[in-house]
This record gives structure tokens, C-alpha cells and sequence, in this order.
């Protein structure tokens, strides 16, 4: 690596910290001024050093900065250093994860964390899986292995109307992969859920009895553990009856929610999860690792084989099949993301990581607290959420998070339950402190007060 860029690395994590204590929220860009404001332009010729540094030193301070002490925005938050650790040089390695001759120990790395979190879900031997890509990809590759498991698509294609069951208030992407692997959206059942988010499982099994009855090919239910609005939990146990009954795949999205499986205390959200077929996690939420790192696991080894294996004699020329991850992933090529999580995990122990989830926890309970005790507040979640639902003064939540941006003053999302829409609070940034949270209430109540003419107008 260039000794210059090396140094000038090193000056641009230093802006960020700095920017990120200085202005937790940066000004916002507009799409109409963004040319205006980054030079953005590729150009034929190259520009000097100076122009380029200082060129991509604005490019950074005008990024929205996810790891400050103000951004509640996405489920995403906080910078674990030792994970940022691993990632970085993950990068300098550039290894890509599809053989044992390219990747070597990192192989082993991937396995490590794949076999340890089969455990503590209490999957059998048999169990397997990979690093994907997010909570997308871990929920397409359930899908192919459940629509695989009941039909001979891997050769003849998509026969007949297959048909999955997910909650209405489950992860777009499970519509989205539906169209992609050929089942189509139309035969995606949304099931509706109960007053705390949680699919109905009496409707879900009368779904299932509608379509056997119509001819139609009932196949995969994905269940979710912490929907994205609400951070509700669906019945694992409940859900697995049924699928066993009707012979359906079942998986358990833990993409946001999860990393629960690590603390003792609120690892019963996942109760049942040993029976599912298979479970992920994205370890870039509630474990703070950098984008992108989730991990996907299954207890059924052949079929995670059967579906994404493919022969490759130019790529595939030493070693067993369990040391070459590109027979059991989806990508061919791709970034060694397990390293990131495993420097984590390999520093502060799954102790550590017990921690982290609890702390997050525990913020939630003091937010949820604050506004129980303020009466200009209205709270919509429920207990033992990492997702807190509120509204201020009956202002409405999309007109407050916007102008809240807008002004610089906090980053944070807006959603919606039922006929209810309101503000969504995540606490999963676990280097925020119980002051952190508290200012983030001052500074909605401050801004509110000097603003009134701009909320109500």
C-alpha cells in the first residue's frame, strides 16, 4: 500500500471522529446541490494529490455519519474497533471466500463462526452454512433451499404454484426474492399479525389448509424475530407445528433481532429455534459490525449443497467441499466478511457479546421510561423492544424526522403500525450511554419549542 495513502488514511479517520463529536449530524446535501457541493466528476486526465485528498475529504465530512451519538435511523450503529479491525484488513488481505487454495485459514475463520452459532441455536452435527451478504441474501437462500427441499426445481424448474407464508409486517425482501427465484409475488401469503406484531399462527394454518385444498403447493414459512418497525418476535414454537404438520420449510429471520441467541436473558425470544430448518442473523445490527456481515445456517447440510453447489473444474481443484465455501453460497467471489465478526467475537468472548445485547436492552428500558414519564409523549411499542414507537406533542412523525434532519439536529426514522405512525427510536448503538438517550429527547423538546412556526405550518 502507498505509504502517502496510507498517511492520508489515517487523517481521514481522524476528520471522522473528530466530525462525528464536532457535528454528530452532518448538513444535509440535496440531490439538487450535490453536484454543486462534491466534485464528483471523472475526468480523463489525472488531478493532483492535493486536489484528490482534498476532494475526497469533502466527499467524507458531507457522508452521513451512522456511527455518531445522534443517528437512530437505520438498525445500524456504534463501531466496534476491534471489528473494524478485522475488516480493514480484510480488505488489505483480499481474499475472496470461494476456495481453501485462495482464502486458506480465513476458510476456517467462516467455519468457526458457523459451527459455534449452530450450537447455541442447538442444530445438530449436520448442521451448516455461510456468510452472506445481509438479511436479503440469507432470506433468499432459505427460500431456494425450502422450494428445493419440496420440488425438483434444481433441474425442471418451477412446476407448479408454490407458495410461502410470511407476516405482514415481515422484511420486503421476501416478496422481493420471490419474484427472483421464479415462485412469483403473487404466490407470497402475507399473514396479519396481532397487536404487538406477531403473526397470527391460527391464520397462517388456515392459509395453508386454503391453498392445499385450491392445488396449490404450500412450501416454506419464514417466520421474523424482530420485525423492522416494531422489533416483534413470532412464535418459533407455534410456527414449527404447523410446518412440521404440513411438511413446510421453515426459517427464522434474525437479521435485526436475532443476536438475542447470545444473552441469557433475552434469548427466550427465540424459544423453539432448534426446531427451525434454518436461522440468520446480521451481525452488522445488534453486534456493531461494519456493513455488510450476516451469517446463515441450516441444519440441513446436503441441501445447502444440493441447491448451491455447482461444478467448477477451473475453480474448484484441491481440498473437501466443507473447505470450499463457493459450494455453499450463493456468490462465487466475495469478501471475506466473517473475518470482521470473528475478530470481535475472538476479543471480547461470547461474554462480551452478551453484553453488548443487554446494553442495548437496557437503553431501550430507559427511553421507553422517559416518555412514560413525560406526558407530551404518546409510546406505541411494547416491552422488551429495542424498537421504541413514540410520538411528541402529536406532531406528526414524518414532518418531525424530516425537519429534525434537515436542520442537522438528529438522525432518526419514521414508520408506521396499524393506523398509527409515529417516530422510531432504535437503541442499537451499543457506545451510546443512558446520556445519550436522554439528550435525544432534550434535543426533540428543544428543537420543538424553538420551531413551532415550521411543525405547524
Amino acid at each position: 500500500m502507498d505509504q502517502k495513502d496510507l498517511q492520508q488514511f489515517q487523517e481521514i479517520v481522524q476528520l471522522i471522529l473528530t466530525e462525528e463529536k464536532d457535528h454528530p449530524v452532518a448538513k444535509p446535501v440535496s440531490v439538487e446541490e450535490l453536484s454543486d457541493t462534491v466534485n464528483l466528476t471523472l475526468q480523463d486526465d489525472p488531478i493532483s494529490d492535493e486536489a484528490f485528498y482534498n476532494e475526497f475529504q469533502t466527499l467524507v465530512k458531507k457522508t452521513p455519519k451512522t456511527a455518531s451519538s445522534s443517528f437512530f435511523n437505520q438498525l445500524v450503529g456504534g463501531r466496534r474497533s476491534r471489528a473494524l479491525l478485522g475488516d480493514l484488513i480484510a480488505s488489505v488481505l483480499n481474499n475472496s471466500m470461494y476456495t481453501y487454495k485462495v482464502a486458506g485459514p480465513m476458510v476456517g475463520v467462516e467455519r468457526e463462526i458457523v459451527n459455534k452459532l449452530a450450537q447455541m441455536l442447538g442444530y445438530s452435527d449436520h448442521a451448516s452454512g455461510t456468510i452472506a451478504s445481509g438479511g436479503s441474501m440469507s432470506n433468499f437462500m432459505a427460500m431456494v433451499l425450502g422450494r428445493d427441499a419440496k420440488s425438483n426445481s434444481i433441474q425442471e424448474g418451477v412446476m407448479h404454484k408454490m407458495i410461502l407464508y410470511t407476516s405482514e409486517a415481515s422484511h420486503y425482501s421476501v416478496a422481493k426474492n420471490a419474484s427472483l427465484m421464479g415462485i412469483g409475488r403473487n404466490q407470497v401469503r402475507f399473514i396479519p399479525t396481532n397487536n404487538a406484531g406477531e403473526m397470527e399462527m391460527e391464520l397462517l394454518e388456515a392459509a395453508i389448509l386454503s391453498d392445499v385444498e385450491s392445488g396449490n403447493v404450500p412450501f416454506f414459512v419464514n417466520v421474523t424475530s424482530g420485525t423492522t418497525v416494531l422489533g416483534a418476535f413470532d412464535s418459533i414454537a407455534e410456527a414449527s407445528k404447523i410446518c412440521k404438520k404440513h411438511q413446510l420449510w421453515l426459517h427464522v429471520d434474525g437479521a435485526y433481532c436475532g443476536s438475542v441467541i447470545f444473552s441469557k436473558k433475552y434469548k427466550h425470544f427465540l424459544k423453539g429455534v432448534e426446531l427451525s430448518d434454518s436461522f440468520s442473523l446480521s451481525a452488522h445490527k445488534m453486534l456493531g459490525t461494519p456493513l455488510s456481515c450476516s451469517v446463515f445456517v441450516t441444519q440441513h447440510k446436503e441441501q445447502l449443497y444440493e441447491s448451491f453447489c455447482s461444478d467448477a473444474s477451473y475453480l474448484f481443484q484441491s481440498e473437501k467441499d466443507d473447505f470450499n465455501p463457493g459450494k455453499s453460497s450463493f456468490q462465487c467471489g466475495r469478501r471475506n466478511d466473517a473475518l470482521k465478526l470473528w475478530t470481535l467475537w475472538k476479543s471480547v468472548g461470547t461474554k462480551g457479546l452478551e453484553k453488548l445485547i443487554d446494553h442495548q436492552f437496557e437503553l431501550a428500558e430507559v427511553a421507553r421510561n422517559y416518555i412514560r414519564s413525560n406526558k407530551d409523549y404518546t409510546l406505541f411499542s411494547f416491552n422488551d423492544s429495542v424498537s421504541i414507537c413514540f410520538n411528541y406533542k402529536n406532531i406528526p412523525a414524518k414532518m418531525l424526522s424530516k425537519e429534525l434532519y434537515l436542520h442537522s439536529q438528529l438522525m432518526v426514522s419514521h414508520g408506521s403500525f396499524g393506523d398509527h405512525h409515529f417516530i422510531r427510536l432504535v437503541t442499537i448503538n451499543s457506545d451510546n450511554s443512558e446520556k445519550e438517550i436522554i439528550d435525544f429527547f432534550k434535543t426533540i423538546e428543544q428543537f420543538v419549542a424553538e420551531n413551532t412556526l415550521i411543525l405547524h405550518t
